[in-house]
């Protein structure tokens, strides 16, 4: 059952993340950022209009490269204090004084990209070729040079930064701190309710009665936010499609895929493709569900609860360590001491606390170690969690040390591929370390609940339901709740097909993720599972040489594109082969979950 959260203050030290390798203390952190007003001023006054040929250009990149270094661990200290606690006043108005002053930053730096694309391509052309370290860098700038604005518009767009964050902010704040869920009733008794025991617990609860009640309630209390939460999201639509017009792109979607690196054929293939021929996949497995945990029906708010729940262990933070050590063994000495020092360090935030952000997440600013977010409930499923986000980890680990500050951050559409990864190699080392059929169903249905389950169905529809957004949008139009809850509700009917009754409440599943006010983000996870898939394969089959060239593209960071990263591991996405190979092991998992529950029937 789960307990009502403790405060921030309440919590274990021990299990709470150390940001003191950032800043000791806020007032050092105050004390950083008027340091970094004062460097960008110096900065702007030394190389504002002085910007003639490539020695100049590489002065002001080294310069600037120097500067950034500087601007990372105060935006990563704002939001990850924040992100712990966002009911906290004080964390609250030090994120808001950083989001002032980075516009104001921003602002005075827009100039540097203005004045280098004024410049004759002939002398960026040059300065990449005098220096490999802003290549890369240059390369990006000239590719962007047909949307980019007067200097004047650069300028006043950027002392706007700050403001075009604010519909995200305002989402946080109302599912974080405004909405406060009261105890349902179930089987007779009262129970806690938050949004963290919700999706931690109540959501895979194997009682039917509980399960089913904590759903409704916790919908009920999403419906009385709908409203505002619709108009915080049409304000981060809107603010889009007008960036996409004021920059010349043809649509928001050209505006929102640019910097990923990719074009419009491999977004809708993950969606088109997944979408159509997963979905016979996952009504069987919903339909064994049903069967196995002999429910009258198969509702949405039953899709979470494991196969087996009679075999799910609890695990604790140090129980965790051992698994995961074990299943990445394989990556190397130098991984494996990452791994070991995110622990050790306490790099990791596992506390389970009200106004914590949910979910999961990895920041891994440059120049320091990655942190991590997890709300610990025990569960094993949460090993893989714990996994996916080490695979963030590792990838920046590795990349932030190779590369220098714009080289490390590949484009979003690869970021989801080492995460996914590390959850593959999980699953491999647990399957090939038991021959017991209970056991061996557990894993595989652990990585069809969580690891696909998660990447391929949950993000992929959210993908097919923000691409039904976005076409809205980019006619001129504009949504609301009911505009809303009608998409999603279509999108779920759609995929589930007659094998799952769409339950009130489940169309309101689009108020649940950040990821919409982050671009076109959700479609990513599939597209980075489709990789790893592919490359832990090789790793089962080929061992050492697979390893050694995927550790290679974690290094590569941002100097490659998303398709030159996949073709370094050994997977061509310029096809449609790798996802339709990955669709079709998903259905092969299904299967041998059918026989092997049937081998266990008979026993």
């Amino acid at each position: 059952m789960a307990n009502s959260l403790p405060l921030r203050s309440e919590v274990r030290q021990e299990d709470t993340w150390d940001l003191s390798t950032l800043f000791h203390s806020k007032e050092e952190f105050y004390q950083a950022l008027s340091v970094l007003e004062n460097d960008t001023e110096t900065f702007q006054a030394q190389f504002k209009g002085s910007l003639a040929d490539s020695a100049s250009v590489l002065s002001a990149l080294k310069a600037y490269a120097e500067l950034y270094e500087k601007i990372v661990p105060l935006s990563t200290y704002a939001s990850l204090l924040f992100s712990t606690d966002q009911t906290n006043d004080e964390a609250q108005m030090l994120a808001s004084k950083y989001g002032a002053v980075s516009a104001k930053i921003s602002s005075k730096l827009s100039f540097l990209n203005s004045e280098l694309l004024a410049l004759p391509e002939e002398t960026l052309k040059q300065a990449m070729q005098e220096s490999e370290e802003f290549s890369n860098y240059l390369e990006k700038l000239i590719r962007q040079k047909q949307y980019q604005l007067h200097p004047e518009v650069e300028k006043t767009l950027a002392a706007y930064s700050s403001t075009f964050n604010a519909p995200y902010e305002l989402y946080n704040t109302t599912k974080m701190v405004d909405m406060s869920f009261d105890d349902f009733e179930a089987n007779g008794e009262k129970h806690p309710l938050s949004y963290v025991s919700f999706e931690g617990d109540w959501e895979a609860e194997p009682d039917t009665e509980l399960r089913r009640s904590a759903f409704a309630a916790f919908s009920k209390k999403l419906k009385d936010y709908q409203h505002t939460t619709a108009k915080t999201y049409d304000m981060q639509l809107q603010m889009e499609k007008t960036t996409a017009d004021l920059r010349g792109y043809d649509t928001v979607f050209d505006f929102l895929l640019f910097d990923q690196e990719v074009d419009r054929s491999l977004y809708n293939r993950q969606i088109d493709l997944i979408t159509k021929e997963l979905a016979p996949h996952m009504r069987k497995y919903a339909k064994l569900l049903q069967e196995v945990h002999g429910l009258d029906k198969m509702t949405f708010a039953d899709l979470k609860i494991s196969l087996d729940p009679s075999y799910e262990p609890k695990i604790t933070v140090e129980e965790s360590k051992k698994y995961i050590d074990e299943a990445l063994a394989i990556m190397g000495e130098d991984y494996l001491e990452m791994v070991d020092r995110s622990y050790s360090e306490r790099w990791i935030d596992f506390a389970q606390n009200t106004g914590k952000s949910t979910g999961a997440f990895c920041s891994s600013p440059y120049g320091d170690h990655p942190y991590i977010l997890i709300s610990w409930t025990g569960r094993m499923n949460e090993v893989f969690v714990l996994a996916h986000e080490l695979g963030h980890a590792g990838h920046f680990y590795n990349a932030n040390r190779e590369q220098n500050v714009f080289n490390a951050r590949p484009s979003l559409y690869f970021i989801e591929a080492p995460s996914t990864m590390n959850e593959m190699l999980v699953a491999n080392h647990l399957l090939s370390n038991s021959d017991d059929p209970k056991f061996k169903r557990w894993v595989i249905s652990s990585i069809v609940a969580r690891t696909y389950y998660h990447n391929f169905v949950t993000h992929l529809l959210e993908a097919a339901y923000q691409r039904k957004v976005y076409e809205r949008i980019d006619a001129g139009q504009s949504v609301n709740a009911g505009i809303l809850n009608g998409l999603k509700r279509g999108v779920l009917e759609e995929f589930w097909g007659d094998a799952v009754e769409i339950t009130e409440g489940a169309e309101l599943t689009w108020m649940r993720q950040p990821h919409y006010y982050m671009g076109l983000y959700p479609y990513t996870y599939s597209a980075g599972l489709t990789v790893s898939t592919q490359v832990s394969k090789r790793i089962l089959n080929e061992g050492q040489p697979a390893v050694d060239e995927w550790l290679e593209v974690l290094k590569a960071g941002g100097t490659k594109s998303p398709v030159e990263l996949a073709q370094m591991a050994g997977v061509d996405i310029t096809t449609e082969q790798p996802l339709r190979d990955t669709i079709a092991y998903i259905g092969e998992m299904i299967d041998e979950l059918v026989s092997l529950t049937e081998e266990i029937k008979v026993k």
